[in-house]
């Protein structure tokens, strides 16, 4: 938003350098950049109307993103159209050479010296076009190619100093075992020296599912205290092996959670079908693959269908026989296995209620069955054992659905090195060489779908930005040419960015595709900055295009460097930070970094010969294709030239 700004005080200035007063500085000055800064701010807002139409939580994020800078963009026009001229015609004054200081005599020179070097390079460049334009024809090339392998994702993953556990235990395991299981791990974890606290439950509820299932919160010490947090979750991970009976699945907590499922890692995969039992099938072989898999980690599955179950067969015959009624049976077997209140014991501050049921030694296994006598309607006490028939069998813990159809999730963390993007197309190749069946309906599920969703729109997205600066560039230059002129720029902002986050080992993210629209947006200055004096050049003067170009460039390298080390020097923090939660930010950062640094060095070459080859273009075009020639109109004219000859 300060590029508006710069640009209207850059020219003011060289005005009044050129020897006018700061109020006749601020009326040509303003009256000659006024289009140009017209032009940054449109094209700036038009980069951000396709944000506006995305769906899903992406289309949410954009939207909030491409309103308030749009904003900001539309404030900072007008100011600078209408209050920085003034102002510099206020407070602005010709500075003598007897008021500079030693540092300020210092930027000059340096400035000076950066000027005389692009001005020797740029007529050299000037007289190799065709290398130039091959340069530029590269750089496209190797946009397009980084765009297409450089590892993707949604987003990264923070450090946010707090850590999710989620325990899983044998599916038989009673209450009192898991639970003393859990304090045992949890008393390990606590000692790790980079482990703060330590909150650990388990019991069936919202959050855990199942008995044999348990949850941890680990909070870390602060982060300038400790190891990053992937060293010490594969510390903790290696620390759970040494209690045996029970597994630790470990996830990092993020600020941003698109996720709403429960699960013990840190992606979903969800497979459905009519019958569960094809899914209890096909899921452990799904798992056994995709854990032979080197980018996947921590493969987990909900399914719970290995319980253990009690089945209690009555023989009729026998209770009939020895005067026992069936309904004595089931009142016996919850009296001594449920929770039967029998009273209540009032006090003075409050009430007790008084549960009945076996004490725990005789309630903990099948054989307590054996001491349990039923009594018969003569007051006979009967052994259980000779009124039922007991089998033990497995029986689901629990069955999930999705759309009212049995369903299962799979669960998995992308190991390091490895990008959400090479993971999905590993289960997709290894659920299609396992020949699942075609009942078996599979989709990814909360930030996965969202990727995948993304990836698909993230072309469409770029490319509708493009065409849209094209449109309103096209309508406020009145030409077919120039926008493609100034869009010439963005490739190599894309290089740039697309090689710095392979270089910083960071995936294209959304974060990193916030950056690379934010790159369409300032790049593209400096050829609108290039291409308006140009035209006013030939307009005013009416000198050659190779002429005005080169006046253009050398006169707008100032503005140009200042607008670009404003972008630059905003990004750097954002690139270098690592407090809490940076990583969210950082690929932003180093996008807007990187593709600042390559499209300067190479944009301030490639515009002026990308100019001058469309100037010629656009020639022959009117010279092949005369405006206001008709059909009736150029049989005439060769008549008319036969005559003459």
């Amino acid at each position: 938003v300060v590029d508006d700004a710069i640009v209207m005080i850059e020219n003011i200035v060289r005005y009044i350098e050129l020897g006018d007063s700061p109020f006749q500085a601020a009326l040509k000055g303003s009256r000659q950049i006024g289009f140009t800064v017209i032009s940054l701010s449109i094209s700036l807002i038009a980069v951000f109307i396709p944000l506006l139409f995305m769906s899903g939580i992406v289309g949410r994020l954009f939207r909030e993103f491409a309103i308030t800078l749009s904003s900001a963009v539309i404030v900072s026009a007008i100011v600078s159209l209408t209050l920085t001229p003034m102002m510099c015609s206020r407070m602005l004054k010709a500075e003598s050479h007897e008021k500079e200081t030693n540092l300020s005599r210092s930027l000059e020179g340096f400035f000076d010296s950066a000027l005389r070097f692009y001005d020797r390079t740029l007529i050299w460049v000037l007289h190799h076009q065709r290398a130039t334009l091959l340069v530029a024809f590269i750089t496209l090339v190797i946009t397009l190619l980084l765009f297409i392998f450089i590892p993707k994702g949604l987003l990264p993953l923070q450090d946010t100093g707090l850590v999710i556990g989620v325990t899983d235990a044998a599916q038989d395991i009673s209450f009192t075992q898991m639970k003393a299981r859990q304090q045992e791990l949890s008393a390990l974890i606590a000692k790790d020296p980079d482990v703060e606290r330590v909150a650990a439950f388990v019991g069936t509820g919202i959050v855990n599912s199942t008995q044999n299932t348990g949850r941890f919160y680990i909070v870390l010490k602060p982060r300038d205290t400790r190891m990053p947090i992937g060293v010490i979750m594969a510390r903790i991970s290696e620390t759970a092996r040494q209690v045996s009976g029970i597994s630790l699945y470990l996830q990092p907590s993020q600020d941003l959670q698109i996720d709403t499922r429960i699960s013990r890692t840190q992606y979903q995969y969800l497979l459905q079908d009519a019958d569960s039992g094809v899914l209890r099938t096909w899921i452990p072989k799904l798992i056994e693959r995709l854990r032979s898999e080197p980018g996947l980690a921590d493969v987990a599955s909900d399914q719970q269908d290995m319980g253990l179950q009690l089945e209690i067969t009555i023989d009729r015959v026998a209770a009939s026989r020895l005067n026992v009624p069936v309904q004595a049976i089931d009142d016996t077997l919850y009296d001594a296995f449920g929770q039967r209140q029998i009273s209540v014991i009032y006090t003075q501050l409050n009430q007790y209620r008084i549960v009945m049921e076996n004490a725990s030694a005789y309630r903990n296994s099948p054989e307590a069955l054996d001491k349990i006598y039923v009594s018969s309607s003569s007051g006979k006490l009967v052994p259980l054992n000779a009124l039922v028939s007991i089998r033990t069998k497995t029986s689901p813990l629990m069955i999930t659905h999705q759309g009212q159809f049995p369903s299962s999730t799979i669960s998995f963390n992308v190991t390091r090195g490895h990008s959400l993007g090479e993971a999905v197309k590993t289960i997709e190749k290894v659920q299609r060489s396992l020949g699942f069946p075609d009942s078996i309906q599979t989709q990814f599920l909360g930030s996965v779908a969202e990727f995948k969703s993304s990836i698909a729109s993230e072309p469409i997205l770029i490319l509708a930005a493009i065409i849209v600066i094209y449109i309103v560039l096209g309508v406020l230059y009145e030409s077919y040419i120039h926008p493609i002129t100034i869009l010439s720029t963005l490739p190599s902002a894309g290089v740039g960015a697309l090689s710095a986050l392979l270089i910083c080992g960071m995936e294209f993210s959304l974060v990193a595709l916030i950056g690379i629209i934010l790159l369409i947006g300032i790049v593209k200055k400096n050829a609108i900055m290039m291409i308006d004096f140009a035209l006013d050049a030939r307009n005013e003067t009416g000198v050659s295009a190779r002429e005005a170009i080169y006046q253009a460039c050398l006169l707008r390298f100032r503005p140009i460097m200042m607008t670009t080390a404003a972008a630059l020097l905003g990004a750097i923090p954002l690139a270098f930070q690592s407090g809490t939660g940076s990583e969210l930010r950082k690929p932003l950062g180093i996008a807007i970094v990187g593709g600042l640094l390559l499209s300067q060095l190479i944009t301030l070459y490639t515009t002026p010969v990308i100019y001058l080859y469309l100037d010629r273009f656009e020639n022959w075009v009117s010279r092949k294709f005369p405006s206001g020639e008709s059909e009736e109109g150029s049989p005439l004219i060769v008549e008319a030239n036969s005559l003459k000859s």
